[in-house]
């Protein structure tokens, strides 16, 4: 009898405690939307003077005044403040240099989107101008399907909108040339 009224106590005490936490057991659904969301880790440098090397040859210098890395599912690095890059040959001499207003490093691509007033020249006097402009780093080219303005020396303006190049300009493919075009064509007959 004993046993009986024991398991009858013991079965209330069970029924009620579980009662208590089927009844206090309420999340609030923005308290765990915030659980789920992920933070994203934002660390700051200052006055930025990189290198890029590749098989122990400095393949480029980069300085910018404001660097963000971005630590997310795709880890990047940001400059939004300006950048400005000079680009080495073999011998390490500069043979061409870039800056933009804005750019964005994309680690696991090892690209590089720039934007704003992307200017690139070599040392021959070519210039490239454009808004938006991505570097592969693996291939050493810049490729864009924006409008983009090419000066060769102080004569020949193309204007464009698509093109690839290689970083040191010396190989530049454009895809629609516009009728604002003007190149500089020797007269082939006229005498020298």
């Amino acid at each position: 009898m004993t046993n009986v009224l024991l398991y009858k106590r013991l079965l209330k005490a069970v029924l009620l405690t579980g009662c208590f936490f089927v009844c206090a057991c309420e999340n609030d659904m923005h308290q765990v939307e915030a659980l789920s969301k992920r933070t994203t880790a934002v660390e700051e440098a200052l006055n930025v003077e990189s290198y890029l090397s590749q098989g122990a040859v400095v393949k480029a210098k980069l300085i910018a005044p404001l660097m963000l890395r971005i630590q997310s599912d795709t880890p990047a690095y940001e400059f939004p403040k300006t950048l400005h890059v000079d680009f080495y040959n073999d011998s390490t001499q500069v043979e061409s240099q870039l800056f933009a207003r804005y750019g964005r490093y994309m680690q696991n691509q090892n690209k590089v989107l720039l934007q704003d007033s992307v200017i690139v020249f070599n040392i021959k006097g070519d210039t490239l101008r454009t808004n938006e402009l991505w570097w592969d780093q693996n291939k050493g080219n810049f490729y864009t399907d924006k409008p983009v303005s090419i000066h060769k020396g102080h004569s020949d303006i193309i204007n464009a909108i698509g093109m690839t190049a290689t970083q040191d300009l010396e190989d530049i493919n454009l895809f629609k040339i516009q009728p604002s075009t003007y190149l500089h064509v020797a007269d082939s007959t006229l005498p020298e």
